[in-house]
């Protein structure tokens, strides 16, 4: 064989293997990870030769996507609930459930001279709307209930409640100027530039239930496999954590 033939064969063939080996997989993504999610998928994209197609929403909507025979690959949730229901109708590849992540739920506004400090704000009888998203789909949502109650203002405040479908709603809501202040998540909050912040509270731990955002492996795929175990690594956990999230140790 010639010389220059051997070379050119051997580059065509690095070129042509990772688009015969290539997936395309389908992920659903709790809202509140979506942002997060895409800086990670564009980097295993990268490095696998996979295709990620990713459709976000509330989980609560999404788990009934997947009862109703949605053709996703891997669930990224909001909660641990719905992941756990999910495997215990056998709808997983066992022994896939994990948690990627523990959500911090922030309370936030978008203008510059409300003091949001240890929620006091959330007393005032001149506070307009809160946003929050729907307790009943969003775990964010719920955790915003629970630290509502805690503060013993949940039935006090239900007239003034604006309730998105999901996390990213409700932070529209208080964007847009529809709600003075909302329930978020902290992720959403960092992802803005420090002048477009507003103010925002670390709402403590305990006034709300750990949001354990939990992973699950739907279908069988190598592919789905790869990503999981790419969302375990030091790499990802450092983007997740720098993201506004705390890790699972």
């Amino acid at each position: 064989m010639n010389r220059t033939v051997l070379p050119i064969l051997c580059l065509f063939a690095l070129l042509t293997q990772h688009p015969a080996a290539s997936e395309d997989l389908h992920v659903a993504v709790a809202a509140n990870f979506s942002r997060t999610f895409k800086t990670l998928a564009q980097k295993f994209e990268q490095e696998s030769g996979h295709k990620i197609l990713i459709s976000s929403g509330s989980s609560g909507n999404q788990y009934a996507q997947i009862l109703n025979g949605a053709p996703f690959h891997v669930f990224l949730s909001a909660d641990s609930l719905r992941p756990q229901k999910l495997e215990e109708a056998k709808k997983i590849v066992t022994g896939t459930r994990f948690t990627y992540a523990l959500g911090i739920l922030a309370l936030w506004t978008s203008r510059q001279n409300l003091d949001l400090q240890e929620g006091e704000i959330l007393k005032s009888t001149g506070l307009g709307h809160i946003a929050v998203a729907n307790p009943r789909l969003a775990p964010y949502g719920m955790a915003a209930e629970q630290t509502l109650k805690a503060f013993g203002l949940w039935d006090e405040k239900k007239g003034q409640l604006v309730r998105g479908e999901n996390v990213n709603q409700a932070f529209q809501y208080v964007e847009s100027g529809n709600a003075q202040v909302g329930f978020v998540a902290l992720s959403q909050v960092l992802s803005l530039a420090e002048s477009k912040r507003g103010q925002y509270w670390k709402v403590p731990s305990q006034y709300y239930r750990p949001i354990e955002q939990q992973a699950v492996q739907l279908k069988d795929s190598k592919a789905a496999k790869e990503l999981l175990a790419f969302l375990k690594s030091p790499e990802s956990r450092k983007i997740i954590e720098a993201s506004g999230y705390d890790i699972p140790q």
